[in-house]
């Protein structure tokens, strides 16, 4: 039950593997939104960005939506009760799957991002061919925080 906007300077958002009502990246789009509005600190971090974009997309919800949400003081599992009963309908098997998809997604197959994602993963000393984009995001911010 987190309603508490972080210091993003201090810590790192939740890992977005970590599931919220079967909802991978969820609770890191909640990190990033409480600190960015209620008085937190979002440092490095980019809110509404292209990842909260793939679960946002995905459930056709604006991200405005989830910005009031989190305005109104509402926890990860009513915001994940909230995406259950608005945007696109899924059923919690389809919401499985899908999360379940996105943890293998890796950028350095897709052609656009392939030359980005080696180069941030050099920076790591990771193999961009066997890295996940949350692998990367992961180890990114174990560097950064020193966890």
């Amino acid at each position: 039950m987190n309603t508490t906007a972080k210091d993003l300077t201090q810590e790192a958002a939740t890992s977005p593997s970590h599931r919220v009502g079967s909802y991978v990246i969820l609770a890191r789009l909640l990190d990033k939104a409480r600190a960015a509005f209620l008085g937190g600190n979002v440092g490095d971090y980019h809110t509404d960005c292209p990842l909260d974009h793939m679960l946002l997309d995905w459930k056709n919800i604006p991200y405005s939506e989830i910005k009031e949400q989190v305005v109104a003081g509402a926890t990860n599992e009513q915001i994940a009760a909230y995406l259950d009963s608005h945007g696109t309908p899924r059923s919690r098997e389809e919401v499985q799957q899908w999360s379940d998809g996105m943890e293998k997604v890796n950028p350095y197959t897709n052609p656009e991002k392939k030359d980005w994602f080696a180069g941030e993963c050099a920076k790591l000393g990771l193999d961009p061919a066997k890295t996940t984009l949350f692998q990367w995001l992961d180890e990114d911010d174990r560097v950064s925080y020193k966890t």
